[in-house]
């Protein structure tokens, strides 16, 4: 009686956690899937923002790549240069690892996305100039916008050049500019489409509101490099910050060994190095958005 009740017992203990590794299973892969799906498109739009003819998948696969290359990597050299290497020790610091570098291709696009946009804005006010000069010397709004295209000054050049592309597909000029807007995402070329938009709507002359928006531009340009001066220091101070708790995490596993054990060989030490992560990571981005000064 004592074995079939025992039996018994085992084999519900079992099926209950067959079941719920089932049912953690499928909500990992539903988790997966979803993000999954939202990854690929915004780094579908990030690429097509930075003009880059590459699939989104492959982005999220290169994500994947060097975050395993670099947890592999971390737990190789932990295991070569430590003197107390432990597997759990080893793995936590290689998924943390994984963890922070998973997202850097991502913040790559990103980082050409807001280079390409700050280029785009340097350019902008020679382009007005010249756009200026052209609509003095008789030449339509198109044409005047021909005479950008034709240059060899990127990212400007080829902004414009799918600007008449569009138009000579028979796309109106008015939505033509909100397509351009919609892409680069510029305050600037906000104002000079809409300078555009309603001077064809009311006759303004243009040579002279190109010529006022040029030096709007180029005073929002001072400020702005005004601001990215005053504002350095606290962004420094956000990345030492963010690099601080991870180089006397390093420094404390040479110095202390066995004080650091208890953290790399307990649930509890892992999950105040996971809070104290992203406590560090919230920490970071407050400054950073604090430090970021829009105009």
């Amino acid at each position: 009686m004592f074995f079939e009740s025992s039996l018994a017992a085992g084999i519900c203990a079992g099926i209950s956690i067959t079941l719920m590794f089932l049912v953690l299973a499928d909500f990992f892969s539903f988790a997966y899937g979803r993000y999954k799906d939202r990854y690929l498109k915004e780094a579908a739009v990030e690429l097509d923002d930075v003009l880059l003819q590459m699939p989104a998948s492959k982005i999220l696969d290169v994500s994947v790549a060097i975050s395993m290359i670099a947890c592999f990597l971390t737990i190789a050299i932990f295991a070569f240069y430590s003197n107390n290497f432990t597997w759990s020790k080893g793995a936590t610091v290689g998924i943390i690892v994984a963890i922070v570098i998973f997202p850097m291709p991502r913040f790559y696009l990103k980082h050409l996305k807001r280079q390409r946009l700050i280029k785009f804005n340097e350019q902008l006010e020679d382009a007005l100039g010249s756009m200026s000069s052209a609509l003095k010397a008789g030449f339509s709004i198109n044409q005047a916008i021909e005479t950008i295209a034709a240059e060899d000054k990127r990212p400007i050049s080829i902004e414009f050049r799918l600007l008449m592309q569009e138009i000579r597909l028979g796309v109106s000029l008015e939505k033509a500019l909100e397509n351009l807007n919609d892409r680069m995402k510029s305050d600037d070329f906000e104002l000079v489409a809409t300078a555009i938009i309603t001077a064809r709507q009311t006759g303004g002359e243009l040579t002279a509101i190109f010529d006022r928006l040029a030096g709007l531009i180029r005073e929002r340009a001072r400020i702005n490099g005004k601001l990215r001066a005053m504002t350095a220091q606290g962004k420094l101070q956000a990345t030492i910050i963010g690099v601080m708790p991870l180089f006397l995490l390093i420094m404390m596993s040479y110095a202390a060994p066995a004080a650091m054990d208890a953290f790399f060989s307990s649930i509890v030490g892992i999950i105040s190095m996971i809070g104290a992560a992203i406590l560090v990571t919230i920490g970071y981005l407050v400054i950073r958005k604090i430090t970021t000064i829009d105009i």
